[in-house]
């Protein structure tokens, strides 16, 4: 199990705009593509106008098979056409759970009705 951060800083005053636009046109497809969300944040105190994300996969493997996917679907290349020019940097880190919160990622994941 790896779970991938993804950190976006938008332009100043649009993290908002970004975040309706998320929910409304972007949020579905990439949940039915990468199913196993972990966390989805905006930040309040240090650097602002960012969210940090968070995807629980089963190996490399596994995320580089439902991203592929995901960029295969129209409705999210039409969505990213509309979000990118919002956002100023991305950051993408893979993580591995320690080995004593594992067990407890995969029984986080089981109980949203995620596959895992």
């Amino acid at each position: 199990m790896i779970v991938e951060q993804r950190t976006y800083t938008y332009q100043p005053d649009r993290t908002g705009d970004f975040l309706s636009l998320y929910e409304a046109e972007g949020m579905e497809v990439q949940l039915r593509h990468l199913a196993n969300m972990v966390g989805y944040y905006v930040t309040e105190i240090g650097v602002l106008n960012r969210t940090v994300t968070m995807w629980g996969y089963e190996d490399l493997a596994d995320r580089d098979r439902r991203r592929r996917a995901l960029f295969e679907n129209p409705a999210w290349i039409a969505f990213l056409a509309k979000a990118r020019p919002l956002i100023l940097t991305q950051e993408t880190t893979v993580l591995r759970p320690a080995p004593f919160f594992s067990n407890t990622l995969k029984q986080m994941l089981r109980a949203q009705g995620t596959p895992s």
